[in-house]
C-alpha cells in the first residue's frame, strides 16, 4: 500500500480511539446473552436432573457458551477494526483496493475478505440479499446497513460499528469515514440492515441455535 497521507494518518489515529469503546460494547452485547442463559440454568430449568449433576452441567455449558460467544464477538470486532483502519482511504467508483480507492460496496467487500477471508457479492443491492434481515433496534457491530442514495433501495452500504455509527465510503471526492445513522440525511435514507451469518459462523449455523446447543439445548 502507498504511504498514508497526513489526512489518512490523522483520521486513523482518531479511529483508533474508538476501537476500545466499540470492543467493550460488542463484548457486552454477547455477555448479556450468556448471563441470561446462566440465570435460566440457576432458576430450575434443569430441575429434571439431580441437583449436583445439573450444577456441574450448567457450569460446564455456560463456560462453553462464553467461549463460543467470545469467538463471535472477536470476529465482529475484527470486522469493525478492519473497517476503521480504512478511514481516510479515498472514494473511487468501482475501486477494489485501498491503493486505488474504494467505493461503498468495494469497501465492505474488501473488509470482509481481508479480515474474515469471506467473499461478499460486489454490488450493494446484491449484498442486501445475503445473510439475515436485522431490525434497526437489534443492530450489532459488524452488521451491514443500507441506504437509498440513488433513488433506489440498497444503493449504498456501510458497516455498523455501534452507538448508531457506521463506517462507509460515501461519494466521489470524499474518503472513508464514520457517520451517525441518526443524522437527518442518513436517517431518512435508511432502508435496512443485514447480519452476515457466514461471516460469524463458517458452518452457517444461526446464533441462537449455536448458543442453545452450547448450554445444553434448553
Amino acid at each position: 500500500m502507498q504511504p498514508l497521507t497526513l489526512t489518512q494518518t490523522c483520521a486513523r489515529a482518531a479511529a483508533g480511539m474508538l476501537i476500545g469503546l466499540l470492543m467493550t460494547t460488542t463484548s457486552g452485547a454477547f455477555a448479556d446473552e450468556v448471563s441470561s442463559s446462566s440465570q435460566n440454568a440457576n432458576s430450575g430449568i434443569f430441575s429434571s436432573r439431580s441437583s449436583d449433576a445439573a450444577n456441574a452441567d450448567a457450569a460446564s455449558n455456560t463456560g462453553g457458551a462464553k467461549s463460543f460467544l467470545s469467538g463471535v464477538a472477536s470476529k465482529a470486532g475484527d470486522v469493525v477494526v478492519g473497517a476503521l483502519n480504512m478511514i481516510g482511504v479515498r472514494y473511487r467508483w468501482g475501486g477494489n483496493s485501498p491503493d486505488s480507492g474504494l467505493d461503498c460496496s468495494g469497501f465492505v467487500r474488501y473488509v470482509f475478505q481481508d479480515t474474515l477471508g469471506m467473499t461478499l457479492p460486489r454490488r450493494a443491492e446484491e449484498m442486501s440479499r445475503v445473510g439475515e434481515k436485522v431490525a434497526v433496534s437489534e443492530l450489532k457491530p459488524g452488521d451491514l446497513v443500507f441506504f437509498n442514495t440513488m433513488r433506489r433501495s440498497f444503493s449504498h452500504v456501510g458497516i455498523y460499528i455501534g452507538d448508531n455509527k457506521f463506517v462507509h465510503s460515501p461519494s466521489t471526492g470524499s474518503t472513508i469515514r464514520v457517520d451517525d445513522m441518526e443524522d437527518g440525511y442518513w436517517e431518512k435514507r435508511f432502508t435496512g440492515a443485514r447480519r452476515i451469518e457466514n461471516a460469524q459462523f463458517n458452518d452457517n449455523s444461526d446464533l441462537r441455535q449455536r448458543v442453545s446447543a452450547s448450554i445444553g439445548g434448553y
